[in-house]
């Protein structure tokens, strides 16, 4: 005879893996810090700065 499944305990074990994944894929798009965002931020704005001082002006 086969052993006898508990189909709530499944249904439960299937979702906690389901919801593992979805906070995994999460931590991955969406972990990073404060400080890192303004890091970005700052370096964006420095190199469109040293690109904006680099335009030559047009004269008419």
């Amino acid at each position: 005879m086969s052993n006898v499944v508990n189909l709530n305990k499944a249904r439960k074990a299937r979702e906690r893996d389901r919801a593992r994944d979805q906070a995994r894929e999460n931590r991955a798009r969406f972990g990073r810090t404060k400080a890192d965002k303004d890091i970005a931020k700052a370096e964006t704005q420095k190199a469109d700065q040293a690109l904006d001082g680099a335009k030559r002006d047009k004269t008419d």
